[in-house]
């Protein structure tokens, strides 16, 4: 079972560390990379794995760039700002309303939503709500359903 997982052959039955699974969709990485390559597209859905794997590889790349800033010295204590997490941040800042706006499309939300979190504390929890729903089901106004794609191909 094991040596299946390593060549990529599906799941592990059991497993409960799914983060590092890698299926017919390609590896995990590929819903991070998948957002820069459509840098600015706010046109058509995206399914919560791809948003969430987007915000958890963000997380993970600002945290340990934060760390390379504080090691190299440029990390600036009176702005809390380093250099190349500032750069990192800036470059991804546009991939990042795009795959949340692209999530709301797929809750068939209007992307202005995202706007919601301008409302101090309520606004963020309902949008973190908004990017907890499921898909809705079958094709909505802003394209077809992700998830079926997927599993057609």
């Amino acid at each position: 079972m094991f040596r299946d997982y390593l060549k990529g052959k599906g799941t592990m039955a059991g497993w409960p560390c799914g983060l590092i699974r890698q299926d017919n969709e390609g590896g995990d990485m590929s819903w991070f990379f998948g957002a820069y390559k459509k840098y600015a597209v706010f046109s058509g859905r995206a399914r919560r794995k791809e948003y969430w794997f987007f915000i958890l590889f963000m997380t993970i790349a600002l945290l340990l760039l934060s760390i390379v800033d504080r090691v190299t010295g440029t990390w600036d204590p009176t702005s809390d700002l380093g250099l190349f997490t500032l750069i990192f941040a800036l470059g991804s800042t546009i991939p990042a309303i795009a795959v949340s706006v692209r999530r709301l499309h797929d809750t068939d939300r209007s992307g202005w939503w995202f706007l919601i979190q301008l409302i101090p504390l309520i606004g963020g929890i309902v949008f973190l709500v908004f990017c907890c729903l499921d898909s809705s089901p079958g094709q909505n106004r802003f394209g077809a359903n992700p998830k079926l794609e997927t599993a057609s191909e």
